[in-house]
């Protein structure tokens, strides 16, 4: 059973359509969200907690159809919606055991699980201050435990890093690597920061314009090319050009070089001799490595989408 299935699924706010004839599965896991504004993100988690019908298709979670059984199926889910979505009056204790109630939890079961995921998330020590006084990354391990106390099956997060400081990011990473491990629930992550993405997550979901452009294993997108390096020389590199090209080579210019696909069967060893036949100093000579950035914006180019678009919408280094 898939965790998640959509079926052409299609959603419309008047003329514009948010999801245009979606269809994935998706395997539990840790998955990465991604996508430039106003690629359908949003769209897609209201649509898997049921707050927003499409007009065509079916969605399913966990083998269960959210048009037919919207309620069993937000009792499966715990979401963490973005932005400061607490309620300041209330202590984080009070505010985790509310959201318990909510899942449908009985008052006295609510209260011992908001105790512990509150120790989970590192706010025992300050579950009874409230959240009026939190610091950004208080908030949001408040938020995070808000999610968390029903037991969910499927956890979704919407830029759960956002604002953080670097400690507070790397914290907030460790409890997303470690929910699976110790709860056995999935993680769909939606964020902006790809990086984000790389440390935690095994699937990658990448979409825009409505679109699902990619769907699957992170893996394969960041796997190293074979015959293609990185290249930087010293000086005028025109002469050098010139021969790789006559040698079969293709070139790309890059940020300080180049990246250089060699002919079949050639290596780096031939990239070296050619360039000192030409008389130029190689200063870096490197295969290639792929980042989910590079991927991210080689996907889009591949579906017509302009790379600018993405470079601008999507974060690609840690804050």
């Amino acid at each position: 059973m898939s965790l998640v299935q959509l079926d052409g699924v299609e959603t419309r706010y008047g003329e514009l359509r948010a999801l245009k004839s979606v269809t994935v599965a998706l395997e539990p896991g840790r998955i990465g969200l991604l996508g430039p504004n106003g690629a359908g993100k949003s769209t897609l988690l209201k649509t898997l907690l049921g707050l927003v019908s499409p007009d065509h298709g079916t969605v399913k979670v966990l083998g269960l159809d959210v048009a037919r059984a919207p309620f069993e199926v937000r009792s499966l889910i715990g979401y963490m919606p973005e932005g400061d979505a607490v309620q300041p009056e209330l202590s984080a204790l009070e505010f985790t055991t509310l959201a318990g109630e909510l899942c449908g939890l009985p008052r006295a079961e609510a209260v011992g699980r908001a105790h512990q995921v509150l120790h989970y998330v590192g706010l025992g020590e300050a579950r009874y201050r409230k959240l009026g006084t939190f610091s950004t990354g208080m908030r949001q391990r408040a938020r995070l435990a808000q999610a968390l106390v029903g037991d969910p099956k499927l956890l979704l997060l919407d830029e759960p890093t956002s604002g953080l400081d670097p400690r507070g990011r790397d914290e907030m990473l460790a409890l997303i690597l470690d929910i699976p491990e110790r709860t056995g629930a999935s993680v769909l992550l939606s964020t902006h920061i790809l990086p984000d993405v790389e440390k935690t997550c095994d699937q990658v979901v990448v979409m825009a314009a409505g679109e699902v452009l990619y769907a699957g294993a992170l893996a394969p997108l960041v796997a190293p090319e074979a015959g293609v390096y990185e290249l930087q020389v010293k000086g005028d590199p025109t002469a050098l050009i010139r021969v790789l090209e006559r040698e079969g080579c293709r070139l790309k210019r890059d940020a300080g070089g180049f990246e250089v696909t060699a002919p079949p069967g050639k290596d780096a060893g031939f990239l070296l001799s050619l360039a000192v036949g030409a008389g130029q100093q190689v200063r870096h000579l490197a295969p290639l490595t792929r980042t989910l950035e590079r991927a991210f914006l080689q996907t889009l180019e591949k579906a017509g989408h302009a790379q600018a678009e993405g470079q601008g919408a999507v974060e690609a280094s840690a804050r």
